[in-house]
């Protein structure tokens, strides 16, 4: 599978149509679980509760992990990053840095298959909100 590095809608990261290639390149547990970003929520794979779905649909730059493991992260369809998305479809996606690690752009170069740029270029930006959806609690994790 392909690894690519791309400019995403928060920061610099490693995507993928499989999780095994990020985590091999980030050198940590094959068996870890990432993040899928979307374009739709048609590709969510887990049931958001239904009290938290309006939040939700209504959320920017956060990422969601639902009751059952699942974790994902919806990109406006229309930015830069979510056009890229809606052609390639749903990606596995990871900061690119070695974990544990500040962004080092050498590493990141070194580890990607391919890289994709925009007119925005290449940049460390702020991480993503994490929130943990409970049947009826939210807690947030970073």
């Amino acid at each position: 599978m392909m690894l690519f590095l791309a400019q995403s809608d928060t920061t610099v990261g490693f995507l993928s149509q499989e999780p095994t290639p990020i985590n091999r390149a980030k050198g940590r547990n094959a068996t870890q679980k990432i993040l899928q970003t979307i374009t739709s929520f048609v590709d969510i794979q887990g049931r958001v509760p239904k009290s938290h779905r309006k939040g939700v649909r209504r959320a920017q730059k956060t990422t969601f992990v639902l009751p059952n493991g699942y974790a994902f992260r919806r990109v406006d369809a229309n930015s830069l990053h979510g056009r890229w998305l809606r052609d390639v479809g749903p990606l596995y996606s990871s900061s690119a840095n070695p974990t544990q690690g500040a962004f080092d752009s050498d590493f990141a170069y070194a580890k990607a298959d391919c890289v994709v740029t925009d007119a925005r270029g290449l940049f460390e930006g702020k991480a993503s909100r994490m929130v943990r959806l409970g049947k009826h609690k939210t807690k947030r994790l970073r």
